[in-house]
């Protein structure tokens, strides 16, 4: 073997680069890990993580990704604070009727490539859990917020609260999107269900629907701050901030033009609430407020819900609300973004991609454009909510609550809150003479009509898919029919058509008919209607029935459809609202086994030309006022 005789100065630059090499090497800064010791008070925590984050690991925690843009990796090198399941857009394996088990596993593979990253910081998983864990399949589905409204009971609500938090949670998401707490002023609007009412004072009262979600907070809890009491508690989320409810004819994502005043006295009294019971985020609404976005409205998102209202949770963008900011979407999304942040925006839902939106931020701070100061705010908000939820300490989801999906006591409080809601309009033709409760015990009874046998229709949108299905495929639950069919005695004969002939009707000596007619189901912009007409063949069913038989008309819909034209021929009306998946709370209160309580959130207009038309209005002339509804 030939020796190799290596020259002095050869050597000493060798030596010299091994030397620079290992300086390098121990120079790399050691994680300080106080942020991780729970024992620590919250602000110190926050302090110790934050002053050892980069630029790319604040940005990171700002973006909400959908999760079918994201991997295990992504949520690792790019330190992404969120992500979320648009509404019946991607379960796991793309299967609308995955278990929570498969849930849970999915999360947790997102969670297990963020706790890799260099400072492990837990990612948040959030959902659309608006009236139950509504994108589980066989979860329980509560009826929509404008029946919640009707039962005036706010016990009831935080109960209801407390059992979706638990069953989203069985799924290892902490974090949902509710409750809306619009004040819908204009049935019209597409999204009129989900708001609890047009009178601010019971939708300030249905925020007790957060201390159900995240749980009762401590006393002397310095106002503002978040509170998540536990493992079965979710990350709440008071939407849409402000106005929503309030838009020219109802028109969705469009323009509320009032005055200061009017904003602050009708649509901003469920935000302060909401902050009072330790709400930890709070969604932008889509809508401006005369002529302005309120994505990009710092006077009311930073001035006043934050500094105002000592706002100290984080606010989060709606789906795509920053590329909505202009039209078409997205034409300047760079200069979207910069309005969007600088107004006070702390999480982007749904940026076009990671790096993407990586880019345009860094460019925007480096650029001075988006000051350090405003990235701090946000990531200390984001890092407050995650260190208040225990996130730190519990990242990963487990199994023990999977089997707290759909229980009896969940289905059993549903059912409560369906009869709770319904309202008696009218019942018989002759005051004197009322027809219900009905008689289970008699010879033959019709069901009719669309609504009567679809569990599809009476859960309404939001309901497995974002539009809802017409089906009874899309998860577990009891019929109106169904229901109907268990509470009448054995000897009754029913008959269930949807749509009877004339000469049928006229052939059989039916006792009475129930005829369950009602709106298709609609989210959003989907639903916006001048009209509010009730749909074909509906509207025929119901005619021919109640001309030629005594009949009850059960009305499913999300908001007061016309009836004044045909109020004479039924010889009762139910508004139903949209029930969810618990059917025979409707027939608990229709055949007397409780009575009716129900009173009406909203006005009930006569004609669609009186619209906008609200209690206190100085033309006040409703077919039925607000606050009505008979009793049994």
């Amino acid at each position: 073997m030939k020796s190799t005789t290596i020259s002095f100065p050869i050597l000493g630059l060798m030596l010299l680069f091994t030397s620079w090499v290992g300086a390098v090497v121990t120079r790399e800064p050691i994680i300080d890990t106080l942020y991780k010791d729970s024992k620590q008070p919250m602000n110190v925590r926050i302090r110790s993580l934050l002053d050892q984050m980069t630029l790319k690991e604040k940005i990171g925690q700002m973006a909400q990704h959908d999760h079918l843009q994201a991997t295990p990796e992504i949520m690792r090198d790019y330190s992404v604070g969120s992500l979320l399941s648009g509404s019946g857009f991607g379960p796991p394996k793309g299967d609308i009727r995955a278990t929570a088990n498969d849930w849970v596993d999915m999360v947790n593979d997102y969670q297990k490539g963020s706790l890799s990253s260099r400072l492990g910081i837990p990612m948040l998983y959030a959902i659309d859990s608006v009236h139950g864990h509504n994108n589980l399949y066989k979860a329980t589905i509560f009826p929509h917020n404008v029946g919640l409204g009707a039962t005036r009971d706010p016990e009831l609500v935080k109960k209801i609260g407390a059992a979706t938090a638990i069953e989203t949670r069985a799924t290892g998401i902490p974090f949902a999107f509710s409750p809306c707490i619009a004040v819908c002023r204009d049935p019209r609007w597409g999204r009129c269900y989900e708001s609890y009412s047009e009178d601010h004072k019971i939708v300030e009262q249905m925020t007790d629907i957060i201390l159900g979600l995240q749980g009762e907070i401590p006393p002397h809890s310095r106002k503002g701050v978040p509170f998540i009491g536990g493992k079965d508690k979710v990350v709440a989320c008071a939407k849409h901030f402000v106005g929503d409810g309030g838009t020219i004819q109802g028109i969705d994502e469009n323009n509320t033009v009032i005055g200061w005043n009017e904003l602050l006295n009708i649509h901003m009294p469920g935000y302060y609430h909401s902050i009072i019971k330790g709400v930890a985020t709070v969604m932008i609404s889509y809508s401006s407020w005369n002529g302005e976005k309120m994505h990009a409205n710092q006077d009311l998102v930073t001035r006043y819900l934050k500094n105002t209202l000592n706002f100290r949770g984080f606010v989060i963008s709606d789906y795509q609300g920053v590329d909505r900011m202009t039209y078409p979407w997205s034409s300047n999304y760079e200069n979207s973004l910069l309005r969007a942040i600088n107004a006070g925006i702390d999480m982007v839902m749904a940026p076009p991609n990671h790096t993407e939106f990586l880019n345009i931020m860094t460019s925007h701070v480096k650029n001075k454009l988006i000051p350090m100061s405003r990235i701090d705010d946000a990531v200390k908000r984001i890092l407050r909510v995650k260190f208040s939820m225990g996130l730190f300490e519990n990242p990963l989801a487990d199994y023990s609550l999977v089997d707290q999906v759909g229980t009896q006591r969940h289905r059993d409080l549903a059912r409560e809150a369906v009869r709770k809601s319904l309202v008696l309009l009218k019942n018989g033709k002759d005051a004197k003479k009322p027809l219900l409760p009905l008689p289970k015990k008699t010879s033959k009874i019709l069901v009719a009509g669309s609504h009567a046998n679809n569990l599809g229709l009476q859960c309404g949108g939001w309901t497995i898919t974002w539009q809802g299905l017409n089906n009874n495929n899309l998860t577990s639950g009891t019929t109106i029919l169904s229901a109907i069919s268990t509470t009448v005695d054995p000897d009754t004969e029913i008959i269930y058509s949807r749509n009877p002939s004339a000469e049928s009707l006229k052939a059989n000596n039916y006792s009475y008919a129930i005829v369950v007619v009602g709106e298709p189901p609609y989210a959003e912009g989907a639903g916006d209607n001048l009209n509010l007409t009730i749909p074909e063949p509906g509207l025929s069913t119901m005619i021919n029935v109640c001309k030629n038989i005594k009949c009850i008309v059960v009305l499913i819909s999300g908001r007061p459809l016309v009836v004044e034209p045909y109020l004479p021929l039924m010889d009762a009306l139910v508004a139903a609202w949209l029930p969810g998946s618990e059917g025979q709370g409707v027939a608990d209160v229709l055949f007397g086994d409780y009575g009716f309580t129900g009173k009406l959130p909203r006005t009930w207009f006569k004609r669609v030309d009186q619209l906008p038309m609200n209690v206190g209005d100085e033309h006040y002339d409703p077919l039925f006022p607000f606050g009505f509804g008979l009793t049994t």
